[in-house]
């Protein structure tokens, strides 16, 4: 009696495991374009750029590069500061084939990918997610030096100045 038990219990257990919807933080049927040009509009009012997380929700980095960031305290709090985050969709539904083409085949890289407009929607930079990554997950340090590396008060040439 004691075996069947477990073996319902093991089985109840799996199903609710395998039933866990996984997360979807990115919108196959958005308009990247709209999107984008949404993001710009807000950085141009705010002073900040626009950071632009590419990816899909197959893609288990992607999922687990947005909650490394909005888990760590410091890493959202620079990115909130600097950045109106956008998230740009990557899947089999939607390639986003032409935004990617605008924004120089940023896909090269794999995903998460991770491209930096300025105000006006000029790109920047485009980031290889996997010069962030160490061990199993990101490396705090190597992300908050890429958001500081491309924030607006870094490209600001008045610091610069002697």
């Amino acid at each position: 009696m004691k075996q069947a038990y477990l073996t319902i219990l093991l089985a109840l257990g799996l199903v609710a495991a395998l039933a866990q919807e996984k997360p979807k933080i990115y919108n196959p049927q958005a308009d990247a374009h709209k999107e984008i040009a949404l993001a710009i509009e807000k950085a141009t009012q705010s002073g900040k750029h626009v950071f632009l997380q590419i990816g899909g929700n197959w893609c288990p980095w992607c999922i687990k590069f947005h909650r490394f960031v909005h888990d760590t305290p410091a890493l959202d709090s620079l990115i909130n500061a600097n950045y109106i985050v956008c998230l740009v969709n990557y899947s089999k539904e939607n390639k986003n084939s032409e935004v990617l083409a605008e924004l120089g085949y940023p896909q090269r890289f794999g995903f998460p990918v991770f491209v930096i407009l300025d105000s006006q929607g000029k790109r920047l930079h485009t980031q290889d997610s996997g010069l962030l990554e160490s061990g199993e997950g990101y490396d705090v340090k190597k992300v908050q030096s890429f958001l500081q590396n491309w924030a607006p008060d870094a490209l600001n040439p008045t610091r610069y100045k002697n």
